[in-house]
């Protein structure tokens, strides 16, 4: 029992971020607020990178829309007085209420409403990396995984028929286990899926439509079913617009949070009148999909830093090669090879401090870099490296070109 709490924390993300100096939190800043350092932000661009990068290559359409609106926003769209405790405060400027925003989807309705659409722009996919500010407890706040100012990965899917939005909840778990596959985490074992369902009694929490309810709760159920995956039912559980397929994964010392959702919604197109031209030339109401490939940044990175230790794999390491000349008179080849690595957009580091090179070996196990370079007499004399691994130990000699070769196609896999 005590070498279990030993190794918990050890893989405590609070505790890895404060040691990889990745993020800090200010009294001064307030709580709940992480501050990114140039490390931690490092791995949060990579993060984002993948993320749009993958959606756009999927069919989605990232924007841009504000971390702030009216009030009136929030009561069309329902969320205020239903999120109300967990929404800051408004901001009253030329006698009009401004929230800063909890959620993205009106944003994204009011975009789509823009101007007419047509069925042949269905589905549409409208993505952003959201920054969003909830206020969370002050017992609530636990570093990363809980705070009040987020990143989310949230997209909605505008869709013609129910059809066509089974299908994008579909393509939307595809994208997921895509995702998590990538990171190396495991179905069933690192995540699980839950389907939350509604309460018809407590129209205080849910939108009342019963039949509206009971037919898009069957319809995920039978979208799970079809899949082939385990997954847990529970009530009371829903989004007040509709139920949802959680995706739940479990931090270091075993605690569940639900990391992020595919949502199936029927309240929001009455809201909002989202509507689109058919093929018979008539208005129709259109269906909606909330989904997030990652959930928040935030939360995401710290299942990751527990998840790996720390170790990041190479394509995410905010150092990803360090360079270790033995002696003075070996930096100016450990020079060309820093610079070809940097020009080739390798995150390098050279370490030409006056000290020992057991005592820089040292420095970069500690802050866990994938690879190392020893740079010596051998080295210059053969116009070599010598490649050394966090992971597989030794890897022997190799040329420059061999040595850029094969990180660069490391980093292009995300192994």
């Amino acid at each position: 029992m005590e070498k279990d709490l030993e190794k918990n924390d050890s893989r405590d993300h609070k505790r890895i971020g404060r040691e990889l100096e990745l993020f800090t939190f200010s009294d001064v800043v307030g709580k709940g607020l992480p501050l990114w350092l140039p490390k931690g932000a490092i791995i949060r661009k990579e993060i984002e990178r993948f993320v749009v990068d993958e959606e756009t290559r999927r069919g989605y359409m990232h924007v841009y829309t504000p971390d702030i609106a009216k009030l009136e926003l929030y009561e069309k769209s329902g969320h205020y007085p239903h999120y109300k405790d967990s929404m800051y405060s408004p901001i009253e400027v030329d006698e009009e209420k401004f929230m800063l925003r909890p959620m993205t989807c009106p944003h994204h309705f009011e975009l789509y409403l823009s101007r007419p659409r047509s069925y042949r722009e269905l589905p549409m996919r409208i993505a952003e990396l959201a920054k969003l500010y909830r206020y969370e407890q002050s017992g609530e706040l636990m570093g990363l995984q809980r705070v009040r100012s987020m990143c989310l990965s949230d997209a909605h899917i505008i869709c013609a028929t129910e059809e066509q939005a089974v299908e994008e909840a579909s393509k939307a778990l595809d994208l997921i286990e895509y995702m998590a596959g990538v990171f190396g985490l495991k179905l069933g074992e690192n995540y699980s899926y839950r389907l939350s369902l509604g309460d018809r009694n407590n129209t205080e929490k849910y939108y009342k439509n019963d039949a509206a309810w009971e037919k898009s709760e069957d319809l995920l159920r039978k979208l799970m079913q079809s899949r082939g995956v385990k997954f847990t039912e529970a009530k009371d559980e829903a989004a007040f617009y509709g139920p949802k397929i959680d995706v739940q994964m479990k931090n270091v010392n075993g605690k569940e949070d639900t990391a992020f959702t595919v949502q199936y919604d029927f309240c929001m197109p009455d809201r909002f009148d989202l509507t689109y031209i058919g093929a018979d030339g008539d208005k129709k109401r259109a269906f909606v999909i909330h989904r997030s490939s990652i959930g928040t940044i935030e939360r995401n990175m710290a299942f990751l830093i527990e998840f790996y230790a720390g170790a990041f794999p190479l394509w995410l390491s905010p150092t990803q090669v360090k360079i270790i000349p033995v002696r003075t008179t070996h930096n100016e080849y450990a020079q060309k090879i820093f610079e070809l690595l940097q020009e080739n957009n390798i995150r390098a580091e050279l370490d030409i401090k006056d000290e020992n090179l057991g005592s820089k070996v040292r420095d970069a196990k500690t802050n866990k870099v994938p690879y190392w370079i020893v740079i010596g007499d051998k080295e210059i004399e053969a116009g070599k490296v010598t490649l050394e691994s966090r992971d597989a130990g030794n890897l022997g000699q190799m040329t420059p070109v061999e040595l850029l070769t094969k990180i660069t196609e490391e980093i292009k896999q995300k192994k």
